[in-house]
């Protein structure tokens, strides 16, 4: 009986401490959650992540190759398709073939892009294998602005692409009973280049008139009435020229090439010129691109530079020297 008594006599007081501890333990977590809190937004306050979206850097980025798929051709061999994203907005990158820009098995120069434009450019350089390539690998390195990145690729099945597929660009399209043909480009041959003097280089385009380009809009500018709903402006830059067009840009060379015009330019009467001026001599390569507005058909072009001679250049693949 006095147990019993002596029992019930401490059960107030264990609870009591029960719960002095059960404060104390919370008081505790809430105190450590809040100096960790604090500590974070010191530390996020001195040093500001790098690694932001919203970022755009202008220049001292990297080049990063990517393998864009594989294309399996009637004789059998196949063609290992890359690409790559400049990470800068404006520096252009030269990385000239070697060790810092390679490409094995068989190089390090196999014909790969040495001029890297900003931004992301797919399907524009390939590599072809042949038939009993296996599991091999194509790898493509490219260091850039103090950084080392590759490209694999291999003949996986997942990522088996067409030529359809480059044609538009990676877009929605009707397949191979689409009636619209891709344009038909060559470039006319460039001779007695020198630095610094304009030349003219000519694209002969042909196609089927497909698909018919959009109508341009007749409908009349009024003016802006601020108490009223505005259509959304997207642009403020001029229209891009409708119907079949070519564009220019630049894969190989020891310094940059400036177009002008610069973008796409609309053809006509079959043709579509530019003026192109190349800073130092060397060996440049140049890719014009016919795109009647759904599908796109590419040539390259090889241009000897020197002091102003005669030479004797020729077009290449559509997809570039090592194409073959």
């Amino acid at each position: 009986m006095n147990r019993r008594v002596a029992y019930l006599s401490l059960v107030p007081f264990v609870s009591f401490v029960s719960f002095v501890s059960f404060v104390s333990f919370v008081s505790f977590v809430s105190f450590v959650s809040f100096v960790s809190f604090v500590s974070f937004v010191a530390v996020g306050a001195q040093q500001l992540p790098t690694a932001i979206p919203q970022t755009k850097w202008a220049s001292g980025q990297d080049v990063v190759p990517y393998f864009e798929g594989w294309i399996r051709n009637a004789d059998g061999s196949f063609d290992m398709v890359f690409g790559y994203f400049n990470r800068n907005w404006e520096e252009e990158l030269v990385v000239p073939a070697g060790f810092e820009n390679n490409v094995e098995p068989g190089g390090p120069d196999r014909g790969q892009p040495t001029f890297f434009a900003p931004r992301r450019q797919g399907w524009v350089y390939r590599v072809r294998v042949p038939k009993d390539f296996g599991t091999q690998v194509v790898t493509w390195t490219v260091t850039s602005n103090g950084k080392t990145n590759k490209a694999y690729g291999e003949l996986l099945p997942v990522e088996e692409i067409t030529e359809r597929i480059i044609m538009a660009r990676g877009n929605l399209n009707p397949g191979e009973d689409d009636p619209n043909r891709p344009p038909a480009i060559t470039i006319a041959p460039v001779s007695n280049v020198g630095v610094s003097a304009p030349v003219t280089i000519v694209a002969n385009v042909t196609d089927d008139g497909l698909p018919k380009p959009r109508a341009e809009s007749t409908k009349a500018k009024s003016v802006s009435d601020a108490t009223k709903i505005q259509a959304q402006a997207n642009s403020s830059a001029a229209p891009r020229p409708r119907g079949l067009t070519v564009s220019w840009m630049q894969l190989r060379g020891p310094a940059k090439v400036s177009f002008e015009p610069k973008g796409a330019s609309p053809v006509a009467d079959g043709k579509a010129s530019i003026t192109a001026r190349f800073a130092q001599r060397g060996t440049y390569v140049l890719r014009a691109t016919a795109n009647d507005g759904s599908l796109s058909t590419r040539a390259d072009v090889t241009i000897t530079v020197g002091d102003g001679n005669p030479s004797s250049d020729r077009p290449d693949g559509p997809d570039g020297p090592d194409e073959q």
